[in-house]
């Protein structure tokens, strides 16, 4: 039967102590309890008998200090230990001791003393992040009609919506400098967009201006953070849109399609005296040198004539018949010249007229004329055979030859 059963022996398995009755003894306790404690920290046990018992175990003071130091150690560098940190790539840390700033460290493995001294606070200085300004992407509201309302120069209201992108450039000034960045970046970029929106006409807003306004909203943003020293860089501004209020965009629509259609005329109308201007100048300009040829070749054909006359003057007046009769037949060679008649003289005793016809021919073949009749030659015994284009050329032959004897009896007179 078990041990504390009745009728059991009443002995404890465990104890050890036979048949000892009642309570276990408080000074046998604290023995094997400093034994124990002894062992641990490298103490001796007292001497004695068996009979008498053990002494209490006594306490070794450098022993205790040496272990107690190692025990101080490996917590030290395992508290050591705990400072070690490591910063990602396009981080940076923030060290602070007891609050205060210490410093900042780059990507890479860092030690700092363990806290409760010293803190480290990781920053994200590549990301982008992005604020809103008269919307919000992530409501169903798409317009914020208190931030996107804005009046213009000329008294027009507008709606504009802003999206601003930056990212932090200190780590340091973002931390300490203010309490909020983002809500500070918001109402700084809400007084810069008003300023800028208010000092231009509606008309520039809306059109040509986009691009311009953009730049000196971020302008003004980044002078203004920078003044503050929050450590934020303005990466770019987005002009999301910008248009008339709801009530009034049909308006607004009806004129931007009216303005269209007048610069389109103004673009046709400037493109056709494009095309016509230069083919007037061009026209004028030819007529212009045309006319300056003609003028120099007259001239110089006077010149040339007078020239020519003057010297035939002072032949004439040398030999007045010869120069005569030369000119009569240079006039008559250049007057015959130009016709196909043919003058015949029967007083020479040869009337047998030649015909070249192998060259008439070859003229007639050169100029395609048409004949409709052959040259009618008449003949008189008593005078040349003329026709009625010799005839003309032989009057004109003749007034020359008065007019240059008229000239020649004049120089004879100025002679004598």
């Amino acid at each position: 039967m078990s041990w504390n059963e009745p009728g059991g022996d009443k002995k404890d398995p465990w104890s050890g102590r036979g048949d000892q009755k009642g309570p276990p003894d408080l000074d046998e306790a604290i023995r094997t309890l400093q034994e124990k404690l002894g062992k641990i920290f490298g103490g001796g046990g007292g001497g004695g008998d068996g009979n008498n018992g053990g002494a209490p175990s006594q306490f070794n003071p450098a022993n205790i200090i040496k272990n107690l130091g190692y025990v101080a150690g490996i917590a030290i560098g395992l508290w050591g230990l705990t400072g070690f940190y490591i910063v990602d790539e396009g981080n940076h840390g923030v060290e602070t001791r007891f609050g205060r700033y210490i410093g900042t460290t780059q990507s890479g493995l860092n030690w700092h003393i363990p806290a409760p001294f010293e803190r480290v606070d990781i920053v994200n200085v590549k990301k982008n992040r992005v604020i809103e300004v008269g919307f919000s992407s992530r409501s169903a509201e798409q317009s914020v009609a208190n931030d996107a309302l804005m009046l213009t120069k000329d008294e027009n209201i507008v709606d504009v919506r802003l999206g601003v992108q930056y990212q932090i450039k200190d780590a340091k000034d973002f931390m300490f400098n203010m309490a909020n960045p983002e809500a500070t970046l918001i109402q700084v970029t809400k007084s810069a967009e008003r300023s800028v929106i208010g000092s231009s006409t509606m008309d520039f807003v809306l059109t040509e201006g986009r691009s311009e306004i953009v730049t000196r909203i971020k302008k003004e943003i980044q002078n203004v953070l920078d003044s503050y020293k929050s450590g934020l860089q303005v990466t770019s501004v987005n002009l999301q849109d910008a248009q008339p209020p709801e009530q009034v965009q049909n308006a607004f629509a009806d004129a931007i399609k009216a303005r269209e259609d007048q610069q389109r005329l103004i673009n046709e109308a400037e493109a056709y005296s494009n095309a016509v201007v230069p083919e007037a100048r061009g026209a004028a300009a030819r007529k212009e040198q045309e006319a300056e040829g003609y003028k120099q070749q007259v001239i110089a054909q006077a010149e040339g004539e007078t020239s020519r006359f003057t010297k035939l003057l002072g032949e004439y007046t040398k030999a007045p018949e010869v120069t005569k009769k030369r000119l009569y037949l240079e006039s008559m060679e250049t007057v015959l010249s130009s016709t196909s008649n043919v003058m015949i003289d029967v007083k020479a005793g040869n009337n047998v007229m030649y015909l070249p016809l192998d060259k008439i021919m070859q003229q007639q073949q050169a100029q395609q004329p048409s004949i409709s009749s052959n040259p009618v030659v008449s003949s008189d015994s008593n005078s040349n055979l003329r026709t009625s284009h010799s005839q003309a050329a032989v009057e004109e032959a003749a007034a020359a030859e008065r007019a240059v004897s008229s000239r020649g009896r004049e120089n004879d007179a100025r002679g004598r």
